[in-house]
């Protein structure tokens, strides 16, 4: 969807700048970007610094940046839904309705960013938008920290001092699913998507896992 984005928005001085939050690195983006085929940057943050910048909890989220630089929408989710926790864990099939309302979704969400490089609309007033930037708190500055020095441990090879590292970050900021994701059990697709992960979300229980933006179609 995102290529088909900047495909209808490029001459409307315009890019899609995407960026895998993954400690694995290139390796492990690469099949990801390769199968997408983009035409637009694709970079990798292994060590979280723009999660940690933006106050990013998870993928995909994205910020909507002007022509001058400001950001006049902060991290939001882009174009998901919660529809996936009535996937079928086995075939990870979706009941039908849900597939469709999940498309409506991210339709919605396309069409608001277009509207919004040719019209201006949606663009939130920078108080609005300062407001709404996630508050980095003492307890996230210290997961980051922990998180950065969990992933050089892991890099020289001592991943059980790299866990405990990364499992702090966790518990210091537990809505950060991206932490989270990065010492979970993978499964054969190499997602953090097994029993582990269904346990977390079902605990989540009428909370969002995806929280939807303030605009039209949500």
């Amino acid at each position: 969807m995102w290529q088909d984005l900047h495909e209808s928005l490029k001459t409307e001085n315009f890019t899609v700048l995407a960026v895998a939050e993954d400690s694995g690195g290139v390796e492990v983006a690469r099949p990801w970007i390769e199968a997408a085929s983009p035409s637009y940057p694709c970079l990798i943050d292994v060590d979280h610094r723009l999660a940690a910048l933006y106050g990013m909890v998870n993928v995909p989220q994205g910020v909507w940046i002007d022509e001058e630089g400001r950001i006049v929408r902060p991290p939001e989710t882009a174009g998901y839904t919660d529809h996936f926790r009535r996937m079928d864990p086995v075939t990870r099939a979706l009941p039908p309705e849900a597939a469709a309302a999940r498309a409506a979704v991210r339709a919605a969400y396309m069409d608001a960013v277009r509207d919004w490089v040719r019209t201006g609309r949606h663009a939130l007033d920078p108080a609005v938008a300062r407001a709404k930037l996630p508050e980095i708190t003492p307890e996230k500055a210290l997961a980051d920290a922990n998180f950065r020095l969990g992933i050089w441990l892991r890099r020289a090879g001592r991943e059980e001092e790299a866990m405990e590292f990364l499992a702090e970050a966790s518990r210091l900021h537990p809505d950060s699913w991206n932490f989270w994701r990065q010492a979970a059990d993978k499964n054969e697709t190499g997602l953090a998507a097994g029993p582990e992960f269904w346990e977390r979300v079902s605990a989540l229980g009428d909370r969002a896992y995806y929280p939807q933006p303030d605009l039209p179609g949500f």
